[in-house]
């Protein structure tokens, strides 16, 4: 159960970050108070999710997947770059992610 509060910490933050950019600072109110929900249900979840799972592991990989899946949504719906230099960058989250899972799990 603490890995499915993982995943929606994940998925809340994510929620969270994509409305933070569509409030334009604050000047949208609906998506200003949808990023303000969002964010306290990530943290939520989050805390939820550390009752079992060491902080280093849960932190490390809700902040991991959430910067590598916002770079993805950013290149494909919010017409950013996706340069060479940030490839390797979300490849080196991504690895230092399932390098922290693995030693957790030993």
């Amino acid at each position: 159960m603490h890995w499915i509060y993982l995943a929606a910490a994940i998925i809340f933050e994510i929620a969270g970050t994509v409305s933070m950019k569509w409030s334009y600072g604050f000047e949208k109110i609906l998506p200003s108070v949808m990023m303000a929900v969002f964010y306290i249900l990530a943290f939520g979840s989050l805390t939820l999710s550390i009752k079992a799972i060491p902080i280093s592991t849960a932190y490390a990989i809700w902040s991991g997947t959430g910067t590598a899946a916002m770079a993805f949504i950013g290149f494909m719906f919010l017409q950013e770059s996706l340069s060479p230099l940030k490839i390797a960058g979300i490849l080196l989250v991504v690895a230092g992610v399932v390098l922290l899972n693995l030693s957790t799990q030993t």
